[in-house]
């Protein structure tokens, strides 16, 4: 019988927590075949509370083989009525662009933590991304 349905693996790691007015960025996964990215979720230690301007943005950014690149797979930013619980799974919006979502074999994954103004605390959790062989 044939095998229709991709290959999809699940990749998780820790991401440090990140003071208020502060920035952070670490590696969660890498690559393990060129595919397209499907989800990422951020399930953090502790609730995030949204703020109009003293906010925070996560991302998964692919830093590609070499470490330069700056595409954004996916991002999150807690703004009013944005806030994650404690220990429950949040989705991170995937890029509308096709083309970003796109990995090679080889590829970092980052988690970058960018606040604005005085920021919110990150307080860190588990990043998960699923990635489906091309």
């Amino acid at each position: 019988m044939p095998v229709t349905a991709p290959y999809v693996v699940t990749l998780s790691n820790n991401v440090p927590n990140v003071a208020a007015g502060s920035t952070d960025s670490s590696t969660v996964a890498v690559a393990p075949f060129a595919g397209t990215v499907t989800s990422v979720t951020f399930t953090p230690d502790a609730g995030i509370t949204g703020h109009a301007t003293n906010n925070r943005t996560v991302s998964i950014i692919n830093k590609e083989d070499d470490g330069t690149g700056t595409t954004a797979v996916a991002e999150l930013e807690f703004d009013v009525g944005v806030d994650a619980t404690a220990f429950d799974e949040t989705a991170i919006t995937l890029s509308g662009t096709a083309a970003d979502l796109v990995v090679a074999e080889g590829d970092v994954l980052a988690w970058s933590s960018v606040h604005a103004a005085s920021g919110v605390a990150d307080p860190g959790g588990t990043v998960t991304i699923k990635i489906a062989r091309s």
